[in-house]
């Protein structure tokens, strides 16, 4: 069955299934390039700002992440490291208001996915059971068993055209949609975790700074 045959069999259904099709390739396509972006940098640029950052290097770290700014984890620190002799709890403060603005970024077309998931089914049940009625319509009772028998039976299966599309569409989406949750299941997780690490230098360059001005008193 050809495309212009499939669109036919479909009905005016396949209109709406094909835009949900083409935007959820389009939105696929946007976040495996940002989960690759932030998968292959994020653990270098890490570990090379809390290296920075424990030396009492904080000038270069802080030019490291200016310059992966675009990192979702590298703005977070940047917020922190950016405050003006913060105590350790607005340290703290800053850095978990960041990574909850940072959110929407990790769990961006979460929403669009989920609609597609589950518009995309009904509406291929929807293209099944208008087939189904213009095939029962056009149905002479008085001829059952004859030659529109047949015709109703291929109107049926036609019919059913939309439902697999329907469903395809909406198994191709889950699939990465799934994907793109664990990953920012992890990511929170790695977020929570260097986050935690730059927290305890700061608080122990923070107790060394006290200890020091206390003993020059």
């Amino acid at each position: 069955m050809g495309i212009s045959n499939l669109f036919a069999a479909g009905g005016v259904v396949m209109i709406p299934l094909l835009g949900f099709s083409v935007l959820a390739v389009a939105l696929i396509v946007e976040r495996l390039r940002f989960w690759f972006k932030v998968n292959s940098r994020q653990k270098q640029v890490v570990r090379d700002v809390l290296n920075l950052y424990r030396r009492d290097n904080v000038v270069s770290a802080i030019e490291g992440l200016r310059k992966n700014a675009d990192l979702p984890i590298a703005r977070m620190f940047l917020t922190a490291l950016e405050l003006e002799e913060p105590t350790p709890e607005e340290f703290r403060l800053a850095l978990e208001s960041e990574a909850q603005a940072e959110i929407p970024t990790l769990k961006r077309f979460q929403t669009v996915f989920d609609t597609i998931i589950s518009l995309a089914p009904l509406l291929g049940l929807l293209g099944t059971v208008l087939g189904l009625i213009g095939s029962f319509a056009s149905l002479d009772l008085g001829d059952v068993g004859g030659s529109q028998t047949s015709g109703v039976t291929g109107g049926i299966s036609e019919a059913l055209v939309s439902t697999a599309v329907g469903l395809v569409v909406a198994i191709f989406t889950l699939l990465f949609a799934n994907t793109f949750r664990g990953f920012y299941q992890r990511q929170m997780a790695l977020i929570q975790e260097y986050g935690g690490e730059l927290e305890l230098i700061y608080r122990r360059r923070y107790e060394r700074g006290e200890a020091a001005y206390a003993s020059t008193r």
